[in-house]
């Protein structure tokens, strides 16, 4: 089962596009969705649209959202700026085995790699990685959702 940890920018763009693409990670099998409070509070600050933030507490049904750690910061964040570090720490404390971001700027030049068991990908990455581990085929859909942790 893959455990991705979802950005902030991923819960923007779900929220915000209701057609997007990324809302095909609620309906895959053999993914958990994960965030982090601070993820979580990031892409609701930045929604300015009620409908939005409604949109976006529906989806955030559909993942664990886990408290921020506070354990050591890994120091393969350091070249991170200080907003992006909490990202990264909560992704190798949750055990990921995927974090998704839109943040080719700053996570950019960690793509395609692993930091402490935590692939780095952009959400085009993810859905070619699951194809070529052949984890998608036409007409799969649903997936059991898990009870947001509290």
């Amino acid at each position: 089962m893959d455990r991705v940890f979802l950005d902030a920018n991923i819960l923007f763009s779900a929220a915000w596009f209701r057609e997007s693409g990324m809302r095909r990670l609620w309906r895959m099998t053999g993914v958990l969705l994960l965030t982090s409070e601070y993820a979580a509070a990031e892409a609701r600050k930045n929604l300015d649209s009620a409908k939005r933030l409604s949109d976006l507490e529906r989806l955030l049904e559909g993942v664990t959202v886990l408290p921020q750690p506070e354990a050591a910061m890994p120091a393969e964040a350091r070249p991170l700026p200080v907003k992006d570090r909490p990202i990264l720490a909560a992704a190798v404390h949750a055990r990921a085995t995927h974090l998704l971001t839109g943040d080719f700027m700053h996570f950019g030049p960690f793509f395609g790699k692993k930091i402490r068991g935590v692939e780095v990908l952009a959400f085009a990455q993810y859905l070619e990685s699951r194809r070529l581990r052949g984890l998608d085929s036409p007409g799969v859909s649903g997936r059991s959702r898990k009870p947001r942790a509290r």
